[in-house]
């Protein structure tokens, strides 16, 4: 799964050569929403959940330690964000070039272990990609080391339990071979194979009919919007905060058009992130008082990740926002993984319920840079 971040449509006579490469970099949000991957390392510790996709891949390198000095002694100087010791599950990774990865690398830098949620379908080529080393340049951290992922699950968030699962999923070839990736079994599995985690990350969103105005779209194409992009974070939530260790956080990414019109991005996906960020603050009371868990959204920028490319006009949108943002540059897909590794760490250890800006300031304007009443 991913995000669908839009900017606007206004395409911009001014900016500058940027490469495609730095243009595909990262997004957690684009428009497919499913996410898993088979195992990638088997624990020792305790017995893993099985599923016929079981080949393992695990990585050699090592998690990068960002607290630890050159001599190997504690104690760097600066405000470090730590966070070894902490697990991670990230739900919504499919590919290299999305917000999700962004933030497990993040994650991965600043100590935490990571394990990934991935959707059924894209699980076979994302594995395959993993294992062949397809992903090895953009797994390569500040430090020179790769980022390891422990392990990646099978994930289809629409489904909360194999109950829920209609006769035409479960025959698809599509899920063929794997087991075990509804939202419960999948929190079971991660259960039995590590017994808790301390981070949950939601990197999910679609919308089938995300190219139709919202006249036009069906209410097939409007619930499944907010099934998968919203509800799917409650369900996440819900069923990992059991095991989610006291004073952990979740995160989830949301967009601008929650609260303003974004022409061209329909199909019901603005209702959504508009249900998500609400559902923040009220999850942020209900988990923080039954778990001590903080829960907080990233509403991301346009980025021109594969999937962002379904909505149709994620350049101009990446135009949009490069012309009229206060900081004129391109949004990177490692901002917002830092600010998300900030928001899970103890540096944020009072801030819950909030809607976190990461687009370059393109929120805080009214109006375009070139509108002819603009004097300035």
């Amino acid at each position: 799964m991913s995000m669908i971040t839009a900017g606007y449509l206004q395409m911009t006579n001014t900016k500058p050569c940027i490469s495609p490469c730095q243009r595909m970099s990262m997004s957690c949000r684009a428009v497919d929403v499913k996410g898993t991957v088979n195992p990638s390392y088997m624990s020792s510790r305790k017995p893993l959940c099985q599923s016929s996709t079981s080949a393992s891949l695990k990585f050699t390198s090592l998690v990068p330690k960002a607290m630890s000095s050159e001599s190997g002694k504690e104690g760097v100087s600066g405000l470090p964000v730590d966070l070894r010791g902490k697990r991670a599950f990230i739900a919504g990774v499919a590919d290299d070039n999305g917000y999700g990865w962004a933030i497990a690398k993040a994650l991965a830098a600043a100590g935490a272990d990571i394990l990934v949620g991935t959707w059924v379908p894209a699980l076979n080529i994302f594995e395959t990609s993993l294992r062949r080393g397809k992903f090895d340049a953009s797994r390569q951290l500040a430090n020179g080391s790769l980022m390891e992922i422990i392990k990646v699950y099978p994930l289809d968030a629409v489904f909360d339990t194999p109950e829920d699962v209609p006769e035409d999923v479960k025959t698809n070839k599509r899920y063929s071979g794997s087991s075990n990736w509804t939202v419960k079994e999948v929190v079971e599995c991660v259960k039995n194979d590590f017994g808790s985690i301390d981070i949950l990350v939601h990197s999910l969103a679609n919308g089938p009919e995300v190219t139709k105005p919202l006249l036009e779209t069906s209410r097939k194409g409007y619930l499944a919007a907010m099934s998968a992009s919203s509800y799917s974070f409650v369900s996440l939530l819900q069923h990992f905060l059991p095991i989610m260790n006291p004073g952990g956080a979740s995160i989830s990414l949301t967009y601008i058009a929650s609260e303003r019109s974004i022409p061209g991005y329909g199909g019901g996906m603005s209702s959504a992130k508009a249900a998500l960020e609400s559902d923040t603050r009220v999850l942020a009371f209900e988990a923080g008082r039954k778990g001590k868990i903080r829960v907080n959204t990233i509403s991301a920028g346009p980025l021109g990740s594969r999937a962002a490319k379904a909505i149709g006009f994620i350049e101009k949108m990446i135009d949009y926002s490069y012309a009229n943002s206060p900081l004129q540059k391109e949004l990177l897909a490692d901002e917002v993984g830092n600010a998300a590794a900030f928001l899970v760490s103890p540096l944020a250890s009072a801030i819950t319920g909030s809607v976190v800006y990461v687009d370059n300031g393109l929120n805080t304007m009214g109006l375009a840079t070139d509108s002819p009443t603009l004097t300035v």
